[in-house]
């Protein structure tokens, strides 16, 4: 009896472990996930990209030609702050960078560990849109990481491209919303952008 106790004691003890460490994994406290990131400027892209419209591209220029989306140099804060809210005081930070030549230190909100490689230019060029893995950001006030960026998070696109891709003409639209017949649709766009659903390990991991 003391045996077949300690043997079910156990096995239910590993399985309450192994779903709290998943739990714990799976977790905002782990992953970061819909938290925001303090940043040297309160950067709202609900305003900018949101309110004001700017193209996503107009600040992160490498994003259709390099693996990386690129950070703005501080000049093209500058062209519009240099005529508009010149004294807030919450833009110190941008005027000092831009009158020492040094850059402002931001922090990453999607960082991806070293051993994964992520390239931004095929993304978009294949219809992937950037709400697709970065959330809502026009509604974001301070960005936050709206995906685990876990291997599984990825391969759920890699599956089914089918469910996420949309019309070129609207990647770097914020505010697109996938429309009723979005398999039906996607379906024909992965033929005509010739996507291939690549599970393979050494497509991230090189």
């Amino acid at each position: 009896m003391i045996s077949r106790v300690s043997i079910l004691g156990g096995a239910m003890f590993i399985g309450v472990l192994g779903f709290a460490l998943w739990g714990i994994a799976m977790s905002p406290w782990y992953t970061e996930q819909n938290v925001s990131r303090q940043q040297p400027v309160p950067f709202s892209h609900r305003h900018h990209a949101g309110e004001l419209g700017i193209d996503c591209r107009y600040c992160h220029t490498s994003v259709e030609s390099s693996s990386f989306a690129g950070l703005p140099p501080t000049q093209t804060c500058m062209t519009c702050h240099s005529q508009i809210w010149t004294n807030a005081s919450m833009l110190e930070p941008v005027r000092a960078s831009y009158r020492t030549d040094q850059s402002i230190s931001w922090t990453r909100v999607n960082a991806l560990p070293d051993f994964v490689y992520f390239d931004h230019s095929i993304h978009v060029s294949k219809g992937i849109g950037c709400t697709t893995c970065h959330g809502p950001v026009a509604e974001m006030p301070l960005m936050y990481r709206a995906g685990t960026l876990y291997m599984s998070w990825c391969l759920e696109c890699h599956r089914q491209p089918e469910k996420y891709v949309r019309p070129k003409s609207e990647v770097f639209n914020p505010f697109y919303k996938p429309p009723p017949n979005q398999l039906e649709m996607g379906r024909q766009l992965v033929k005509d952008y010739k996507i291939q659903s690549l599970q393979y390990c050494s497509t991230c991991h090189r």
